[in-house]
């Protein structure tokens, strides 16, 4: 497949020369975007939406009409693979996901499916639907949830403060749950294989609920599925990118996973983060996303200020520490997009 126009981020993940540094955003196509929100009115429900691919087409390219990003992320859920293998669960407003079989037991672990990517065949149409939208003009990033975030939601049923349910049965049952990281790794395998496929420029493994965890626990537990996934990951040009938040504690094993990018929040310094990778991977983010609540002269500095730990080498992606809240000013995004473009042309 032939590479997007703008190949800024496919460059800058892989430490070639750069213009400026290439900005997309967590939770660009969402609701704080008066135009999401009538596309999602008319798909009904959350879960129809990312199922319809007409609608999940228009929703994913709505930030680079908008704000002009970088990269378009594919509109999808980290949930959506699992129900191929025999989960059920469903979004309830303000409640988010709730499981209506968690797994409660070891032998519940026995009774899931193999997945067949023939099951979420629309995330392939809306990777395709998308380049052809577009016309190639920017990368098409695909995702999926990381095998410790996914096992965590299917035993807890939902989200959660502490993960208390999950963590138990990791550490009374540490067998079957290695067993259940290891399925949702194959898993994992052959969805983001099928992603690229289908024509993804890139792919994300976000790590959303690793940072709950110890360090010796995410050392044993979260990181050598990981690991596993990025090693069997078919690809040309894509770039793996893996993010973990709240990942201060342990960067050092992080960044032993073997992506190209490694995403990081706010809390950790991001001259750190360059030190640490010594020019062997990239990085991403690290702007606190409440920035976007402050004054237009506030939201440059501190774009600025991440722009200048990096300095003027390639090998940095902009990007916020996690997502765009639902009540964020679309001015204000478009403005951020803006500045770092400008501001860092080299």
């Amino acid at each position: 497949m032939d590479k997007p126009k703008n190949d800024l981020l496919i460059r800058a993940a892989h430490r070639e020369p750069i213009e400026r540094t290439p900005i997309w955003l967590m939770r660009q196509a969402g609701r704080y975007m008066p135009e999401y929100r009538a596309l999602r009115q008319k798909a009904g429900s959350f879960m129809n939406f990312y199922k319809n691919v007409e609608l999940s087409v228009e929703a994913t390219i709505l930030p680079y009409k908008i704000l002009g990003v970088d990269a378009s992320i594919i509109f999808s859920d980290i949930l959506t693979p699992l129900e191929s293998i025999g989960m059920k669960f469903e979004f309830r407003e303000g409640e988010g996901p709730v499981f209506l079989n968690p797994i409660e037991a070891p032998d519940d672990i026995l009774k899931l499916k193999k997945f067949d990517p023939k099951d979420v065949y629309y995330v392939g149409e809306i990777i395709k639907g998308v380049n052809q939208a577009l016309n190639r003009a920017i990368p098409t990033i695909g995702f999926c949830g990381a095998p410790f975030t996914l096992a965590a939601y299917m035993i807890e049923g939902r989200t959660s403060r502490d993960f208390k349910k999950a963590k138990s049965f990791m550490y009374n049952h540490p067998d079957a749950f290695k067993e259940l990281l290891d399925k949702l790794s194959d898993m994992l395998i052959k969805y983001l294989n099928f992603q690229i496929e289908s024509g993804a420029d890139a792919v994300q493994i976000f790590d959303s609920w690793g940072g709950y965890l110890s360090p010796d626990d995410y050392r044993e537990f979260a990181l050598p599925p990981i690991k596993k996934i990025i090693k069997e990951i078919k690809r040309d040009y894509q770039p793996v990118i893996h993010f973990t938040r709240g990942v201060a504690g342990f960067f050092d094993d992080m960044i032993t996973s073997g992506a190209d990018v490694y995403s990081v929040d706010w809390m950790i310094d991001l001259t750190d983060v360059k030190k640490k990778l010594n020019g062997k991977a990239a990085a991403q983010g690290n702007l606190d996303p409440i920035v976007l609540y402050a004054d237009k002269e506030v939201i440059k500095e501190k774009a600025v200020a991440i722009l200048n730990k990096w300095g003027e080498d390639t090998g940095h992606i902009f990007n916020l520490g996690h997502g765009l809240m639902p009540d964020m000013e679309v001015e204000k995004v478009k403005y951020l997009v803006k500045v770092v473009q400008e501001e860092s042309r080299r």
